[in-house]
């Protein structure tokens, strides 16, 4: 299509009984671009309903609910994902395809296996806490384990505080509890008896403890040396045992991401549907019993999207549906239509040229498809090679196919890929080149110019100078002007049409970029054209000149004229004459150098010429040796063509891409229009 779909806002009235479901219909289609709350209300009459919906009470009491549920939704997602993370278990960023609203059984569901891994975890953290704390311990009782001193003097010796004793063993673990990380019980044997292990800075804290736990010093025998065997023994068959403890955690978490993985996916998915839709409720206009929301739809899919509403709803729900031009925030600008574009394969893959410079207006010329057309046409002049645009043809369909990995990410580049490619293998054909060789479409060349033109010749363009005379040359940089005049052109045309549809009369016919300017341009290169082809100056060329050039000289009160403002010179004649002369300049300038900037569109197709041949030459002369001369002709080929592929590939999509915007799009984006955006669940790929 020539100018972006047409488009509706339409208004939809919906029991809170049924607001869920229409929302997830709306969201999991990306049908409907919704407006803010302020521009809801503003348009909404004085019936009963209405009032009601005006009702600020009202509407926080059932923003207060909302929130509720959203903040529940909240935490349950939050506990998924922190569960998920303990496990090693991706999570979906947003909804499936095939994802529903999540029901009451659900949610029980997820708390219960939120709980269960959660405890899993509680677990695992103790032991490892555990586990640290009696290798410390044994790694300090082993490095007093030989010393020949009392054990009685082992206290003041050391950075270890030792306490042995009787504790009953159903207060050990609570005594375990308290004490934290600042010490350790070992049971020593079967019995009651235990010994305590606590750094020499958390002895006070530890007698505190055993105290409180009722602990029963034992008199160690008198002349004993060193540390107990039994401290040793019992810290080492402790540490074996929380190690197998922990061996067992792991294996459960094994079989919780097994049983749980694909259930904590698909919950996931379900609830962050469930977070769109209360995002968005907590911005529409409610009462208690409705919601009211607001939006804009493409008008070819507010039919069905009725029929669809009212199936689901049963009936309950009211539709009201608006034009643009019936829309008040929309006549007096404080509100823009969105704009969305419809296209074939081809020219959509063109699409975000456009919207990474600016959405056109709603109702104006779509340019997507002349920048397809364009951008394909200039990279191919600028890099002709059958072998190169092989390679990028060949990485517009891996990226095009592929649906994960490294390619994958690179998918919304398939179309442009697979068109300069395409676009370079014909320019290589023309140029003779196959990765920078030369001679090997010579011999077919030869014969297909030979059948058609009467005499064989070695390639159809031939862009590198030949002796002795440069009109070949001359030729091909006069093509590339003509692509630029015609470029220019279109730009010139759909400015105009789009400013005469909007009524802004002094743009489309006084502007630079208008009428006058674009007759201005015309007849310049006609006149050249005609003077370059054998003919002279006439005084009608005077005229034709002049002319345009008056009518920019006083567009501005010529625009004020059409458009019926007062006063003709608005800032004095001092200001006119100057913006006149001002106007005039930089017509004359900006068509010279709009025109002349598509020079370089030769010359990089020439630099690309000559590369080649460099390449091609260097790797000839390094092949003529014997035996490991072809092994290195063929490395010289390998490394210049992926030299070219990259470095030039990128310079020449960069030069399209300049020349798309500033001589191209500058014509006629004089102000930018909104994208179409509509509420969905999964973002488009």
């Amino acid at each position: 299509m020539i100018r972006p779909r047409k488009m509706k806002q339409i208004e939809l009235t919906v029991l809170n009984r049924d607001v869920d479901r229409v929302v997830e219909y709306i969201g999991r289609f990306g049908l409907m671009q919704f407006t803010q709350e302020k521009e809801a209300v503003e348009r909404v009459g004085e019936d009963e309903e209405n009032r009601q919906i005006r009702r600020a009470p009202e509407k926080d009491e059932k923003k207060s609910a909302d929130q509720v549920e959203y903040e529940k939704i909240k935490a349950i997602i939050q506990g998924l994902s922190t569960q998920a993370a303990f496990l090693g278990v991706p999570l979906p960023q947003e909804a499936d395809e095939d994802s529903e609203l999540p029901t009451e059984k659900e949610e029980e569901a997820a708390k219960r296996i939120i709980e269960r891994i959660a405890d899993l975890g509680q677990t695992q953290a103790a032991l490892v806490q555990e586990k640290r704390k009696v290798e410390e311990a044994l790694v300090e009782a082993k490095s007093f384990s030989n010393l020949k001193a009392p054990f009685s003097e082992l206290d003041n010796l050391s950075y270890l505080t030792l306490r042995i004793g009787r504790l009953d063993p159903v207060k050990q673990a609570d005594l375990n509890k308290s004490l934290g990380d600042r010490a350790i019980i070992v049971p020593l044997g079967e019995g009651d008896r235990v010994l305590a292990a606590a750094s020499r800075k958390g002895r006070f804290a530890l007698d505190s403890e055993l105290k409180k736990a009722s602990f029963t010093p034992l008199a160690v025998p008198e002349g004993f040396v060193g540390v107990p065997s039994e401290l040793l023994t019992g810290l080492e068959t402790r540490l074996a045992a929380v190690q197998k403890q922990l061996e067992d955690v792991e294996q459960q978490r094994a079989r919780y991401v097994q049983e749980y993985g694909p259930i904590l996916k698909r919950l996931t998915a379900s609830y962050l549907m469930a977070q769109a839709i209360g995002e968005l409720k907590s911005h529409l206009v409610a009462t208690q019993n409705a919601y009211r929301l607001t939006g804009w739809v493409i008008a070819a899919k507010v039919n069905p999207l009725v029929v669809e509403l009212e199936r689901i709803t049963g009936g309950r729900i009211a539709i009201r549906s608006f034009d643009p031009n019936e829309v008040e925030e929309v006549r007096d600008g404080t509100e823009k239509v969105p704009v969305s574009l419809e296209h074939g394969t081809f020219v959509r893959g063109f699409e975000r040229v456009v919207f990474s410079y600016g959405a056109p207006l709603y109702g104006s010329i779509d340019p997507t498809l002349f920048v397809a057309i364009f951008f394909t046409l200039l990279f191919g002049i600028m890099f002709g090679d059958v072998g190169q645009g092989f390679v990028l043809l060949l990485l517009g369909l891996l990226t095009g196919h592929a649906k994960k990995g490294f390619f994958a990410r690179f998918k919304r580049f398939s179309i442009p890929l697979l068109a300069v490619g395409s676009a370079s293998m014909v320019m290589g054909l023309l140029v003779g080149s196959v990765f920078s060789n030369e001679e090997l479409l010579v011999a077919p060349t030869r014969f297909i110019t030979g059948a058609l033109f009467g005499h064989p010749m070695d390639r159809f363009l031939k862009l590198m100078p030949e002796r002795g005379s440069l009109d070949k040359l001359f030729m091909f940089f006069g093509f590339t002007l003509t692509v630029g005049v015609v470029i220019n052109s279109v730009g010139l045309i759909i400015n105009i049409v789009n400013n005469y549809v909007q009524k802004n009369w002094e743009k489309a016919f006084f502007d630079k970029t208008g009428l006058a300017g674009a007759v201005f341009f015309w007849y310049a290169l006609f006149m050249g054209l005609r003077i370059l082809l054998g003919g002279r100056f006439a005084w009608f060329d005077v005229v034709g000149l002049l002319l345009p050039l008056t009518v920019l000289f006083f567009s501005k009160p010529l625009g004020r004229l059409v458009m019926g403002e007062r006063p003709l010179l608005e800032n004095g004649l001092m200001v006119f004459f100057m913006e006149g002369f001002v106007e005039i300049l930089e017509s004359i300038s900006s068509y010279i150098s709009n025109t002349v900037s598509f020079l370089r569109v030769g010359a990089f197709a020439l630099s690309h010429a000559v590369l080649s041949f460099i390449v091609f030459t260097l790797a000839t002369m390094v092949a003529k040796p014997p035996l490991v001369g072809p092994l290195f002709g063929i490395t010289v080929m390998i490394i210049g063509n992926v030299i070219i592929i990259l470095l030039e590939g990128m310079i020449v999509a960069i030069q399209v891409v300049r020349l798309q915007y500033y001589e191209f799009f500058s014509k006629f984006f004089t102000e930018n229009g909104v994208e179409f955006n509509p509420f969905r669940f999964r973002r488009e790929v």
